[in-house]
């Protein structure tokens, strides 16, 4: 009778996590309605409920928690809040990193939007090897026309003019 009892609880569990699971997808669709109409403050705590939810069910080292640590980040990078998308953006490289490996283009993204948040913040120096490194990566795993190789170089070039590299 206990192991049914336990089977049955498990079989709860599951599907428990499964709605929860299916409220973080309902609340990650309301949350890029909101970015996409620039209401980040409406956003950002959709953005931590929907975190908060995944890390949970699905444990801190998945990619669907590193891609909720990057949307926060970017909600709060759109406020201006740099300090506090930092260790966001990077929990995010370092779980893709984990996942995937080093040369993928998802930790190229992780890569470039980093690198991003560093050139806004006048951290030059930091930011070129990042953009540096996300454009590698893209153009190997990429064919060269692949609007996110487009992305690495618009944004490397976006970097040399905050810097009047305007040769580069």
């Amino acid at each position: 009778m206990v192991i049914a009892l336990t089977l049955v609880c498990a079989g709860d569990a599951a599907a428990q996590k499964t709605g929860e699971l299916s409220r973080a997808t309902a609340l990650n669709q309301q949350m890029l309605q909101l970015y996409g109409q620039s209401r980040y403050a409406d956003a950002i705590p959709l953005a931590r409920e929907i975190l908060a939810i995944r890390e949970t069910a699905l444990g801190p080292d998945h990619l669907d928690v590193a891609t909720s640590f990057n949307n926060l980040a970017v909600l709060y990078e759109s406020q201006g809040r740099y300090a506090e998308a930092e260790p966001l953006h990077k929990r995010s490289l370092a779980i893709r990193e984990k996942a995937l490996g080093p040369d993928h283009p998802v930790v190229a993204l992780s890569l470039n939007n980093l690198a991003e948040l560093c050139r806004v913040q006048g951290r030059y120096a930091e930011a070129e090897p990042l953009s540096k490194r996300s454009l590698a990566i893209r153009e190997k795993a990429l064919r060269p026309d692949h609007p996110d190789v487009a992305l690495s170089l618009n944004n490397l070039a976006a970097l040399y003019d905050s810097q009047g590299r305007y040769a580069e």
